[in-house]
């Protein structure tokens, strides 16, 4: 079985006739219906949203979780990131499956969550923050792993920081 048998089928530009406007409202309707309107907890804590800068309208999550590109006003859609709106969500609300891999990182001096698919193809980063009512935390990126080096490199950095 694949290791991604058990989440959500892709979403793909064909089934929009290729339009990407109707595209883009699309996965931004699956973003809000995962993550604005329904949000899921990671593990019993909170799970908010980056949203500065807002772009179309659209929060900053939504970007990252659809684009790629260091900086945030030439971020460029990635299609294979766009197929996979559906993913982020079950992932993190799934995190103590057998079909997903968790682990912590740090990335700039800041506390992350990394959680991926068991072969380490797709992965989900959570920024960790405190509050008043302690950590939460926000989905900050989603991306697909090409790369076999990439991969072995994240299923080392598990090995060390499993969660």
């Amino acid at each position: 079985m694949s290791p991604t048998a058990s989440l959500p089928a892709l979403v793909l530009l064909q089934h929009y006739g290729g339009e990407w406007t109707l595209y883009e409202t699309a996965l931004y309707e699956y973003f809000c219906q995962d993550f604005v309107t329904n949000r899921p907890d990671f593990r019993g804590r909170k799970l908010g949203l980056k949203r500065h800068p807002i772009e179309k309208d659209k929060e900053a999550t939504f970007w990252h979780f659809i684009s790629e590109g260091a900086v945030e006003s030439e971020r460029i859609p990635n299609l294979r990131r766009c197929e996979r709106i559906r993913w982020p969500r079950p992932l993190i609300h799934d995190s103590e499956s057998d079909y997903v891999k968790v682990w912590r990182q740090f990335r700039n001096g800041e506390p992350r969550i990394a959680i991926a698919v068991i072969d380490f193809s797709y992965v989900v980063i959570l920024a960790e923050r405190s509050g008043q009512n302690g950590v939460y935390y926000l989905p900050w990126t989603a991306y697909c792993v090409e790369k076999d080096h990439q991969r072995l490199k994240l299923e080392k950095e598990w090995s060390r920081s499993k969660l």
